[in-house]
């Protein structure tokens, strides 16, 4: 068994000597803080004290990597730029190679440029350093600070003492990541120390550090190496709120204002696809997609309960998504009120192929086997999605409700559609660009704004109304977009292809006004 070689030994005077270089050595240089001296917020002491005052049995950092998640507009390139201004100057490293990267090399310029400004603005700096476009020498210690672009093949051989990787939730994948912090391995006590804001992609290299520095900070991971700063609003918690704000900004009321955050919050309010993009530069809030089309807490305000037995004979509309053969397949029903001003009820079915659930369910941490085992949702037999069972159970849905037409995607629907056609349904087929989605896809969001939706909180529909994210074009057009968005979105598609199919019912105009009868199903055809 492998023997602990750290303590808990903290270095007073190491920490001191860290928190006195920015007061003593560095100056703002922007805003209205220009000239003044730089002293630590008390979040950003803490993490200077704790990262430079931790020590092992051996003197050396205990502390190897540093994981910092914090809001925009907080102050942490400027912290991070210090720090690597810190480890150039200061660390007792001779021959020090710090670098500064990102997912690309203007993001990985901003606290090189940080950097370098405080250096020219302090006579004791500068006088000991050459500063260069994308470089800081200090010629009598040979250390050096350099900005790198994104080109991961190209920096294989460096010998770092220091990476500060900014913004990490925009690297586009992990090979940047990988290369550099496996160049730390010659150095004593090297620190690698990535800074951002939350993301989205819950398979990206960030969220993989994230999860990590939450399990180290939770006790789960014992990683004594590591420290974890995550400065963010409970997940749960009301985004509207200014009590919410103060959560996740450590330096509410002197970088960032509580009244520009009241602003960017009603932005929110009043435009559901910005509402994430607040939640995450403003709350440090990992959310399932870029920009929300619909916004979850008027979604779960619209649930009320949905009486299936009592919808027999109510007129309605299918709308049928089968995605690829190996995913989830999805049935929508949208009922039309019988009364003006009542909401549509939403029945939603769904499909998924048993013998790789299991593995799904541990893969995408998505309960798809207890969802199946709750009844809300069906695996079919084998490997694929099995298109029978599917039929079966859309033939016995028609025999229980009023389902006067049925919308579907051609893609991947051929076979079906033509047995749909045999078995007695009107069918329609319905493209996915602009043109058609964008009327339905509107309707959408009006009607979950004005609690005309009536889904009963169905938690398969609701997860992929969470993840679900739109494309706009420049006439202001919206469309699901399938390749945005990171998890399944099958049954919001349904959903609007039901929805499209009432639109036309309601406004009056044919349902084959566009595209001609399709398909009418019994002798009507002959």
């Amino acid at each position: 068994m492998a023997r602990k070689t750290w303590t808990d030994r903290f270095d007073e005077e190491a920490a001191d000597h860290a928190v006195r270089f920015f007061s003593r050595y560095l100056r703002h240089t922007k805003g209205r803080w220009a000239g003044g001296a730089f002293d630590l917020e008390p979040w950003q002491r803490d993490i200077v004290r704790e990262v430079f005052g931790q020590k092992r049995e051996d003197g050396t950092r205990r502390y190897r990597r540093a994981y910092i998640e914090v809001p925009r507009k907080n102050g942490k390139s400027t912290l991070c730029a210090g720090v690597a201004l810190l480890l150039l100057f200061a660390d007792n490293e001779p021959g020090a190679e710090i670098y500064s990267a990102a997912a690309d090399r203007k993001q990985a310029a901003i606290v090189f440029e940080a950097a370098k400004a405080m250096v020219e603005a302090s006579p004791k700096l500068r006088e000991r350093a050459k500063v260069y476009r994308h470089s800081i020498y200090v010629p009598k210690t040979g250390c050096r600070y350099e900005v790198l672009s994104a080109d991961a093949y190209t920096k294989h051989g460096l010998n770092a003492h220091g990476i500060i990787f900014d913004e990490l939730h925009a690297q586009p994948n992990r090979e940047l990541w990988d290369v550099l912090t496996t160049s730390v391995g010659a150095r004593v006590q090297p620190l690698i120390m990535a800074i951002t804001t939350a993301g989205y992609d819950r398979q990206s290299v960030c969220y993989e550090q994230h999860d990590y520095a939450e399990r180290v900070a939770n006790g789960v991971v014992d990683d004594p190496s590591f420290f974890a700063f995550i400065a963010a609003a409970d997940a749960e918690a009301d985004w509207r709120k200014p009590s919410v704000w103060k959560m996740a900004n450590p330096s509410l009321g002197v970088t960032i204002t509580k009244d520009y955050l009241r602003q960017e919050a009603k932005r929110a309010e009043q435009v559901p696809a910005y509402q994430n993009t607040f939640r995450r530069l403003h709350l440090n809030q990992w959310t399932q997609q870029e920009d929300r089309l619909i916004d979850m807490a008027a979604w779960d305000a619209s649930s009320g309960i949905v009486d299936a037995e009592g919808l027999r004979g109510q007129l309605c509309y299918g709308g049928l998504d089968l995605a690829n053969t190996t995913d989830v397949a999805a049935f929508v029903l949208n009922f039309l009120p019988e009364e003006e001003g009542a909401p549509h009820d939403i029945l939603p079915f769904f499909w998924i192929p048993e013998d790789n659930m299991r593995d799904r369910s541990l893969r995408d941490r998505v309960p798809y086997d207890a969802w199946v085992r709750d009844g809300l949702m069906k695996a079919t037999p084998g490997n694929v999605i099995d298109h029978a069972t599917i039929l079966k159970d859309i033939e016995a849905l028609g025999e229980k409700y009023n389902i006067s037409e049925i919308a579907y995607d051609r893609w991947g629907a051929t076979q079906i559609s033509i047995h749909l056609q045999d078995a007695g349904f009107t069918i329609a087929q319905m493209g996915q660009g602009f043109k058609d989605m964008s009327p339905p896809t509107k309707e959408l969001v009006r009607l979950t704004l004005a609690k005309l939706l009536r889904h009963g909180g169905h938690p398969v529909l609701r997860w992929m109304c969470d993840n679900l994210e739109a494309r706009t074009d420049p006439a202001g057009n919206l469309k699901p977009d399938k390749a945005k968005s990171r998890e399944k979105i099958d049954g919001m598609v349904a959903l609007i292809m039901a929805l499209d199919r009432s639109l036309r019912h309601e406004s009056g105009r044919s349902v084959y006004e566009d595209r001609g009868i399709i398909s009418v199903g019994g002798d009507a055809g002959g």
